[in-house]
């Protein structure tokens, strides 16, 4: 039996509160995300909004279970993800950051620097011309590895308009990851502050550096370190204790470019704990 009065009502009332719920959330009022591309035991896609601060955007990676990829230094093994923004339009520059990774040990002992199950990237984007929307298009060559590595790429694309859209929940959490620039011994009197304390070299044969670290309460903080450009190969500074409420760290100086002294004449240690990091960069000469 058909009731036409009813069903016109009800198509009306519909029809309503689409065009209430239209009128609310106006299309492109939205954080904006491409969809998903396949790459080797991997997903990929791009996030981006335009806030009154201007647009952002972000690279998600989702990685299957088990599998995990790699930060800008990979460690012992590894490659480091290359981001390849040149078939992008009104895009002036595009600068990857970086959120604080983990250290990784597979069945071997190797130990490596990344991301597991999934990591946001933020990305700091510049317009060529503020008046006009943006069109990104990103080409990523990155590694995922289980037992094994095996490589992994896509090819993504998604425009920004110029109206404002919805902040992106997913960025404002993937930025907060990122470690934040400090000085060494910045924080240092503050308790449950994260911070660089100091570093001490121990000269020799075997030469290396400690470095004593404050981290909150019940925290376990985790050290990673760098050499000067990505030429230097350094291992993962390893806990060797506690003094005076610091966690010390031990580096040693190994993995120098052929030809050039073990000890670097700059450091650059992040230092993460919990859902905090910092970053410094320690001068050595």
């Amino acid at each position: 039996m058909f009731f036409p009065v009813e069903r016109n009502l009800a198509m009306t009332l519909a029809a309503a509160c689409l065009l209430a719920f239209g009128l609310m959330f106006p299309r492109g009022a939205f954080a904006l995300e491409s969809t998903w591309t396949e790459a080797s035991h991997a997903q990929a896609r791009l996030l981006a909004d335009s806030g009154s601060d201007g647009p952002r955007a972000g690279i998600e990676i989702r990685l299957e279970k088990g599998w995990h990829t790699y930060w800008r230094y990979p460690g012992d093994a590894g490659v480091p993800p290359k981001f390849d923004w040149s078939g992008s339009e009104n895009l002036a520059s595009a600068k990857v950051q970086w959120p604080a990774p983990e250290k990784i040990v597979d069945q071997s002992g190797l130990k490596s620097i990344g991301y597991q199950d999934r990591v946001v990237f933020p990305v700091t984007i510049k317009p060529s011309d503020p008046g006009l929307p943006i069109k990104l298009r990103l080409k990523i060559d990155f590694a995922v590895c289980e037992k094994l590595c095996v490589p992994a790429d896509a090819a993504m694309e998604l425009e920004i308009p110029q109206e404002s859209s919805d902040l992106s929940e997913i960025l404002e959490q993937a930025e907060s990851l990122v470690p934040r620039q400090a000085v060494l011994g910045q924080d240092t009197d503050k308790p449950g502050m994260l911070s660089v304390a100091s570093i001490r070299i121990e000269h020799g044969d075997k030469p290396r550096a400690i470095i004593s670290v404050s981290a909150p309460e019940g925290s376990a903080p985790r050290l990673f370190a760098e050499g000067p450009n990505d030429k230097w190969a350094l291992p993962l500074p390893e806990k060797i204790g506690t003094s005076d409420g610091l966690t010390q760290f031990a580096l040693p100086f190994e993995g120098a470019p052929p030809g050039v002294k073990p000890i670097p004449k700059k450091l650059v240690v992040t230092l993460a704990a919990d859902t905090d990091a910092v970053e410094v960069e320690i001068p050595l000469e």
